[in-house]
């Protein structure tokens, strides 16, 4: 235990020898002085904690020296106990205790509440000492916090950095894939090319659901993730889910079956977009999984309350199982099973990670068992309000808006990739539209200051100067008279910040890649449509 340093300041040495006779104990240590301004030098060099002074002394009183002790900043904070043997008059008291004194000692001194004076004022020193010191401790775990908060903040944004450019370096090259796969299919082809051209998109959209995948977990991560409930026929997302994956399962000689209870609601309000997604994991998961047998999705009414019902999705399959100890490890991010699973039937280890996610987000429970060897059924159920059939529009069949040539249209395209490049000015003139093309921001606004154009399709990421900065320079009126020219961004990466930062850069509208060509025709129609 630490020891408490207590002065006492006399100038009679026989009342500081009766002092240290009832004061002395193991944890303090006593110090000594008759003389006032050496009780000054003490204070200041030393830890003082409780002075015990004498009220009359000569050259300076007691109360002078408690003055000068209380104007100090080193020494204000001791606690001063006056020891007097002048009268018990309250106008002595009240002085004291104004010039800063704590207690009074009144000579003879009395023993017994000398002691249990001493002792408390020495409790007290100790309790704030302990709580200086845990103040002390907080703020540095303050800082600490404040510290790896910061870290975290700038790992999170070295992340979604990450992110953007690895949706932008691999999304890009996926869209001229696409785009030339969907030109390939205009000419004419033998059946083989044909089917060597299905299967390049079937590949390209693979990889491209894989990092939709990543940036999904890293959406819900981010607390970024909206779930959007709208009108839902569960019987037709049922079957077109199954539809979409038969091919799958008949290529492994696979039963592909659904078990849909005859009481399901025709609409529910759901959403379509993640819970379609949440089928489309676990049966795919399934096939993948089974090499014999079937893969079943049986759907039922679990429970009805007023307007609401209760509804699980099973996904049934005679596949190889999960051990028990492995059950939960198979909803972690980038991990499988075992290492025999990854090597056996590949994959990355995320869908079933989002599936945990995305049911935790819609409120819903996903439960799993399993038999090695035998199969495993996963579950999602949730409730749904049932959209009554009276409020439900009629749906009108409506045929694909036919993409038609534009009339007197000229477009600047600011892009570097030379596959998109080629592959939009291609598109661009199936459709009539006058092209120039560059490869920068810099040549993009010198082209802007030359020329007139209807429209420009600016990449974001772009060399010498990106997409962004050219667009601030044009609002900013860089090429007089153009300011206002309509400006649609291409941008590979998808984060809903990347989005907001183009908009706030000035760009009008922006297209993620891969990108649909309706979606671009349509914007194209809308911008450079004159009333």
């Amino acid at each position: 235990m630490e020891k408490i340093n207590i002065l006492i300041v006399d100038d009679r040495p026989e009342n500081i020898i009766a002092l240290e006779a009832l004061l002395q104990r193991p944890d303090i240590d006593l110090i000594t002085t008759t003389n006032p301004n050496e009780a000054l030098r003490i204070s200041w060099e030393m830890d003082i904690a409780i002075a015990l002074v004498d009220v009359q002394m000569p050259e300076m009183d007691g109360f002078e020296l408690v003055e000068i002790l209380k104007s100090n900043p080193r020494t204000k904070d001791i606690l001063i106990i006056f020891v007097t043997a002048i009268s018990k008059e309250t106008k002595y008291a009240v002085k004291g205790l104004n010039t800063g004194a704590v207690d009074y000692l009144y000579k003879p001194l009395d023993p017994f509440v000398t002691s249990a004076k001493v002792d408390s004022f020495i409790q007290f020193v100790r309790n704030q000492r302990d709580l200086k010191s845990k103040n002390t401790q907080l703020e540095a775990y303050q800082k600490e916090l404040i510290k790896a908060k910061e870290l975290a903040e700038q790992g999170k944004r070295i992340k979604e950095n990450f992110l953007a450019n690895m949706s932008h370096e691999i999304r890009t090259p996926i869209n001229g894939i696409i785009g030339i796969a969907h030109l390939l299919e205009k000419t004419g082809l033998s059946a083989e090319q044909k089917e060597m051209v299905s299967l390049l998109e079937i590949s390209s959209n693979s990889l491209l659901g894989v990092i939709n995948d990543i940036l999904d977990l890293s959406k819900i991560e981010a607390g970024k993730f909206k779930i959007n409930r709208t009108e839902t026929d569960l019987s037709s997302l049922c079957y077109s889910v199954i539809n979409l994956l038969r091919i799958r399962a008949k290529e492994k000689k696979l039963a592909l079956k659904t078990d849909l209870d005859s009481n399901l609601p025709k609409h529910v309000l759901a959403d379509s977009l993640r819970l379609n997604q949440i089928l489309m994991n676990l049966i795919g998961n399934a096939i993948k999984f089974t090499t014999e047998g079937s893969v079943t999705l049986k759907v039922e009414i679990l429970d009805t309350k007023g307007n609401n019902a209760h509804i699980r999705f099973s996904i049934i399959d005679t596949g190889i199982g999960i051990a028990k100890e492995n059950i939960e490890k198979i909803f972690e991010t980038f991990e499988q099973a075992d290492e025999q699973t990854t090597v056996k039937f590949g994959g990355t280890g995320l869908g079933l990670s989002i599936v945990k996610n995305l049911a935790k987000l819609k409120g819903g429970v996903l439960e799993v068992s399993s038999e090695e060897c035998k199969g495993s059924t996963f579950c999602f159920s949730n409730w749904y309000e049932v959209v009554k059939e009276e409020n439900t529009p009629v749906a009108v069949e409506t045929q694909k808006e036919k993409l038609t040539p534009f009339n007197n249209l000229k477009i600047l395209v600011a892009e570097d990739n030379p596959i998109n490049k080629f592959l939009i000015v291609k598109i661009l003139n199936e459709w009539m539209i006058d092209t120039d093309v560059v490869e920068n921001g810099k040549d993009a606004i010198e082209q802007i200051r030359i020329n007139d154009y209807n429209l420009i399709l600016m990449d974001t990421f772009m060399p010498v100067m990106n997409g962004l900065d050219a667009i601030k320079l044009i609002r900013d009126g860089y090429a007089p008279g153009k300011e206002n020219i309509p400006i649609i961004t291409f941008s590979a990466a998808v984060m809903e910040n990347d989005k907001k930062t183009a908009i706030n850069a000035g760009a009008n509208d922006v297209i993620s890649k891969p990108f649909d060509l309706e979606v671009l025709h349509q914007k194209i129609a809308r911008y450079t449509t004159t009333d």
